[in-house]
């Protein structure tokens, strides 16, 4: 479970007035993150009359991010795409990160930002205060109509409005919880079978063999899989904070 300890990169806590302000592995990787992000980005600086793969990758994905806010958000979507393009991108590349195979050098392992309830929470809470901010700042008091659902008969609201509040101020923990717990339950069953492998081969014999060859099947499996969840969990959060931000601009 290395990969889940944040630990210091120098291999001692550094303290500055009580505080501890070590240098851990996962500043580490998220500094990777920021520049492996930066490195595919600069593809689509270059602007070329003919663009290269590189080129059409990067811009590939900015169209992506423009389709999905002009989508899900509708008019007045587009200053939100640098957010979203942001958010998107930074967990994506933090959960490949988080699946490189850094283990088979000996004395290295990945770490995993996303799979970390800090670092999901600060990005859900975040999301959460912009739709705060935007819906206030757009429609004032009248944001709070929000909690009543046009059409709904007068004597359901006492039941409705209470529901409506609490199923409001629960987006931020669902977003967090969601993508922590995929990346966390992904990374726990690859070690889990990951060292069904090594004690097939201690244990020898063929028993041992078979189960070693059965558990390195599922760890391919696992991995093809754990990609695609890598995907589908940026592209979730994404999403969903910007139907939430359509709620704060459009309202009901």
């Amino acid at each position: 479970m290395e990969q889940f300890m944040v630990e210091p990169v120098l291999g001692r806590h550094i303290e500055l007035f009580g505080y501890d302000v070590s240098f851990t592995n996962s500043a580490l990787f998220m500094i990777v993150v920021f520049i492996a992000l930066a490195v595919f980005m600069s593809g689509g600086l270059r602007r070329q009359l003919i663009p290269g793969r590189w080129q059409v990758m990067a811009e590939g994905a900015v169209s992506f991010i423009d389709n999905m806010v002009s989508t899900s958000i509708g008019s007045g979507g587009k200053k939100f795409a640098p957010y979203i393009f942001s958010l998107f991108f930074f967990i994506l590349f933090a959960n490949l990160v988080g699946v490189l195979p850094l283990a088979i050098v000996p004395g290295l392992h990945t770490f995993a930002v996303t799979s970390h309830i800090t670092v999901t929470a600060v990005l859900a809470f975040v999301s959460f205060a912009i739709v705060l901010i935007v819906g206030l700042a757009k429609h004032g008091f009248k944001f709070f109509s929000l909690f009543v659902p046009h059409g709904a008969p007068g004597w359901l609201m006492p039941v409705i409005i209470p529901v409506e509040f609490v199923s409001f101020m629960v987006r931020p923990f669902s977003l967090a919880l969601r993508l922590f717990v995929a990346m966390t339950a992904g990374h726990i069953l690859l070690e889990v079978f990951g060292s069904f492998v090594v004690q097939g081969l201690n244990a020898g014999g063929p028993l041992g063999w078979l189960v070693s060859a059965l558990s390195f099947v599922m760890i391919i499996g696992v991995s093809a899989l754990e990609l695609l969840v890598c995907a589908i969990q940026a592209y979730v959060f994404a999403l969903l904070t910007s139907l939430y931000l359509h709620d704060a601009v459009h309202l009901h």
